[in-house]
């Protein structure tokens, strides 16, 4: 499937700026040292605060996601619409009815290209500051958060590889459901809502 998608929203970045925190998070949880290098060459620092997530950026500074963003958010989607459609809801019927859809969805789907460029149509990025509340021990905290952001209206093509086809309907369940709950950071108050065609 070709896929692009148009946000109604705008989406967060979620890397952070700060190169050196970017790389011990990485090399943490990266499978090869070629990945460290890769991601963290991408991240370049947008601002000296420490608590900003970005947009990693191609050469000529376009910004993108990569392809495992939109496979956890299958995954995401696909575990909310599996508990919907057992209850009733038409719209999560081919998610209901996977058994291991984390498997499924990293071991039998495949996105491509790896960096997944936004193509901002002459818009400007602009950023997002939110309160972010915790329950402590010691009582409630706010503290500030400031994330990078592509504009609604922004555009993104990929394509997805499904090894079995009978993935395809949870596949496109995932993609409508993106039109609710959207893509990137802070997705639960409607950030990186879009609506998608299949080209």
């Amino acid at each position: 499937m070709k896929v692009r998608i148009k946000l109604l929203e705008e989406a967060l970045g979620s890397s952070p700026s700060n190169e050196d925190l970017m790389g011990t998070y990485i090399a943490s949880k990266a499978p090869t040292a070629d990945l460290t290098s890769e991601e963290i060459d991408n991240i370049k620092a947008q601002n000296a605060e420490d608590r900003i997530t970005v947009f990693p950026k191609q050469a000529d500074g376009t910004p993108f996601i990569y392809d495992y963003q939109i496979k956890g958010m299958l995954k995401d989607s696909c575990k909310a619409l599996a508990a919907a459609g057992k209850a009733g809801y038409p719209g999560g019927k081919a998610c209901a009815g996977l058994k291991a859809y984390k498997k499924a969805i990293d071991g039998l789907i495949f996105v491509y290209p790896r960096e997944i460029p936004y193509d901002l149509h002459g818009l400007k990025m602009g950023y997002c500051e939110r309160p972010l509340r915790a329950s402590t021990p010691q009582g409630e905290r706010v503290s500030i958060a400031k994330s990078e952001s592509v504009p609604a209206g922004s555009t993104a093509e990929f394509e997805i590889e499904c090894l079995d086809p009978g993935l395809e309907a949870m596949v496109r369940e995932c993609l409508n459901y993106g039109t609710k709950r959207g893509l990137g950071q802070w997705r639960n108050s409607g950030k990186g809502r879009y609506e998608w065609e299949e080209l």
